[in-house]
Order: C-alpha cells, then structure tokens, then sequence
C-alpha cells in the first residue's frame, strides 16, 4: 500500500517536467482553435543518430518551440496556434517523446540541445528564437548556451537553471520515478497521448526508466547563464514548482534585479522576467497570457510607452 503511494506521489511529482498533455484548453482559449491546428509541414530530421520529429507552423520570423517532459509538441496547441498566427513556429518531439522514438543513449539536456541545433541547421534557418516550457526550457537554455550562433531570443518557461532549484519534496518524489510506474500511469494523459502516437508505444516504460535517471541528475549551470549571449526572458507562474527565490537569483545572473531601471530605462538589461498571476506549472503553458508576455520581447518591442511619450487626452 505505501509503495503504491509513492509510486503515485512521484507519478505527480513529474509534473515538474510533465505537464498534463491532453489537458483542456485554459480559460480564454478556443477549443476549437487548438483541435483545428494542422501543421504546414511535418517530417522526420536525421540529426545526431535520432530520426527527430518536427512540425512548422505559419509564416514569418523562425521561433522553435519545446515541450515539456512526457507531453509532446501538441500539448501546446493553443500556444502554437497564437504564436503561428505572425510568426512560422517550429516543434519537436525530443528524445523518446511523441512521435521521437528513443536511441541508444540517456536523455541529456546537453544532447537534446545539440538535436534542436542540428534540427536549426537541417532546416536551413541562420538563427532562430528559441521557447521552452519545463524540460523543453531546460533543452532551450542548453541550445542558447552551446549553439549561441543559432540562437536569436530565447525564452525559458517555468524551468530552473540548477537541479536544486526545484521545491525539495518535488525533486524528491521524483527520484522515486522508474518504468513500474507505467500501469499505474494508464489512466493518465501522459500514458495516453503517448501511445496515441509513438511509433514504439511499448517504450513507456523505458522512457519511465530514463525520466528517472535524468531527474536524478545533477547540474547547476549558473556560470554559463551569466555568459548567455542572447536576449533572454524569463517565464514563471507564481505558483510554480520552484520558490520565487530561484525566479530571483535566475534573473540575478542574467544581470537584472540589480537596480533601478532609470528615467528613460538606461540601466535595464536586455533581459526580461515575467510572472504570471493565479498559474501554476500545470496550465501556465496553455494560457492565453503566455504568448501575449513573450510575443513584445520576441518582436523586440516595448510594452508601454513611457510617461511623457505619448499625448495626455484633455
């Protein structure tokens, strides 16, 4: 009985990585929007040893999107609908997710990394944006770092920049996670959206097995965040799965939080931090706040004038 319990709790825990992929559409979001999306092209890029599946969307600036653990590019439909609405927007499913099928070797943030580089590259695109939410934040911060000649913006949601950073009891649940989890996770959303389109759906367990021993893993990559080369914006719910200090000393690194911005924003850096108010890290990558914080900073623009810039209406 309490090993069925735990097996649960770090079943839950994995929502640090995982959110629900077939969850409903947040408030303020069409359903019928996110049912409808049909990609402009699809196919399979044979980069590092992993066939990768990819799908573009929309036309206009390349911006490559990432999902989170144990979901797949399609879990964020209606943040791709929006975003694809003024930009061509790129997904894949990483390593052994979706439609990805696994290859012989663990699943790294590094080497994830390097497959949305070669992915960058097999598509002929000189530079991108790049956006993650969870683990594809994770996979986006790794691209910025190691790729930074392919890296326009990046955007990382709701991810942590050391393995520490997450809730104590969450990174400990989660250490609990192996493949026997896998009948127990059936009924889920993970589970399901899964075997609805992996090419070898009796690899869950495996995947489970490798999840495990990825979260396990520890990095801390502080160093190399205060070395980004690239704009970067920094997406949190304020409800989220790391404490508002990590939100902190995340943006600290980056340089921001250091003092105040100035009369005419002198001292800002080009960083940007974000919370979004009343989420959490199981729907703030399908709220419609989401693409309407990134799309200003992707775009480059300002999200308000400053006082004195515009005409006082008498």
């Amino acid at each position: 009985m309490f090993r069925k319990l735990a097996l649960f709790s770090a079943v839950a825990a994995l929502a640090a990585f995982a959110a629900p992929a077939a969850a409903a559409p947040a408030a303020g979001v069409k359903k019928e929007a996110s049912m409808a999306l049909k990609a402009d092209k699809s196919g399979y890029a044979d980069v590092n040893g992993i066939k990768l599946y990819y799908a573009v969307y929309g036309k206009g600036e390349p911006l490559v999107l990432l999902h989170g653990g144990l979901g797949h590019a399609e879990m964020m439909a209606p943040v791709i609908a929006r975003l694809a609405s003024g930009r061509q927007v790129i997904v894949a499913d990483l390593q052994g997710h979706g439609r990805t099928a696994d290859v012989d070797r663990p699943i790294r943030y590094e080497t994830m990394g390097d497959d949305i580089a070669a992915l960058i590259r097999y598509l002929k695109i000189e530079k991108a944006d790049v956006m993650g939410y969870s683990m594809g934040g994770g996979v986006a911060l790794r691209t910025a770092i190691q790729h930074p000649d392919l890296v326009d913006r990046l955007v990382v949601v709701s991810a942590v920049f050391r393995r520490d950073g997450w809730f104590a009891d969450i990174r400990a649940q989660q250490e609990g996670l192996n493949g026997s989890a896998a009948e127990a996770m059936k009924p889920t959303p993970m589970y399901q959206s899964y075997v609805a389109v992996a090419p070898r759906p009796e690899d869950f367990s495996r995947l489970l097995d490798k999840m495990g021993a990825f979260m396990k893993r520890d990095y801390d990559w502080a160093e190399e965040v205060r070395g980004l080369a690239s704009p970067t914006m920094l997406v949190f719910a304020d409800h989220d799965m790391m404490p508002t200090s990590h939100m902190a000393e995340f943006f600290g690194l980056l340089g921001g939080g250091k003092k105040d911005a100035g009369w005419m924003g002198e001292n800002m850096t080009p960083h940007r931090l974000a919370i979004l108010p009343g989420l959490t890290h199981y729907n703030a990558f399908l709220s419609p706040s989401l693409p309407e914080t990134v799309l200003p900073f992707l775009d480059g623009e300002a999200d308000a004038p400053r006082w004195g810039e515009t005409p006082v209406e008498q």
